[in-house]
């Protein structure tokens, strides 16, 4: 992130809005928040992308897309600012304080009630949008995979999170991350992710965007597996 220093990162979180049978884009100007656990907190204020956000809506919108437009506080100015929650506050964290960058932010939250399908058109929107900008443009998809490893975990434990997680690893390993739309959904409502909506959002991207992924780790520190991947614009 740090060598593609984008203008604007579009980041996917699983724990911001929760809109039923709707994609939420936050148009608000900025965003903020802190997370802290066991005596250590971290903090950070954001400025969003608002024309990039709104062009996102304004072409979700087009596409006939379940999607709606999120503020909070005032219309604009420094009240304008939505709650910044911890499933893009932490990646943020690392690129917007430890990488020094400047960049603007865009929020999208994925939804559950809707087709998957309908999650991917997103992305593609998104990658859409992104191409025909003048912008550099990143795209994060914040999540953690299947929160059922360990029984006791808050979820309980179920063999169906190994087989989530592998499946996932695989469709990014081999390059076919749209595979995971696929994935039987009584199996992932046993495995219980976060991840499975804002990854199809990506996948939508790749449709758009050629690029190739890499998979940086995958790990099961406590009931839930973390998974890191990257991906990078293909050489012409």
């Amino acid at each position: 992130m740090k060598d593609a220093s984008p203008d604007t990162i579009v980041i996917a979180s699983p724990h911001n809005l929760r809109l039923m049978k709707n994609i939420g884009v936050v148009i608000a100007e900025n965003s903020s928040g802190k997370v802290g656990s066991r005596g250590a907190e971290v903090s950070l204020r954001a400025r969003c992308d608002v024309k990039l956000a709104r062009e996102i809506l304004t072409a979700s919108e087009e596409a006939g897309l379940p999607v709606v437009g999120a503020n909070y506080g005032t219309f604009s100015g420094e009240l304008s600012n939505m709650a910044m929650d911890w499933g893009t506050l932490i990646p943020l964290w690392f690129f917007l304080k430890q990488n020094r960058l400047k960049s603007r932010i865009v929020i999208v939250t994925p939804c559950r009630e809707i087709p998957l399908e309908q999650n991917l058109r997103f992305g593609t929107t998104v990658g859409e949008v992104g191409e025909a900008s003048v912008k550099r443009v990143a795209f994060v998809a914040s999540a953690d995979q299947a929160h059922a490893h360990a029984a006791k975990g808050p979820y309980g434990f179920s063999p169906k999170a190994r087989v989530y997680d592998r499946a996932v690893v695989r469709a990014i390993e081999g390059g076919r991350l749209s595979d995971i739309l696929k994935l039987d959904p009584e199996m992932v409502e046993e495995a219980k992710p976060d991840s499975l909506w804002q990854m199809a959002m990506l996948a939508g991207v790749l449709k758009v965007v050629r690029m190739e992924g890499a998979l940086y780790s995958y790990q099961v520190p406590t009931y839930f597996g973390m998974l890191c991947a990257g991906y990078s614009r293909r050489r012409p």
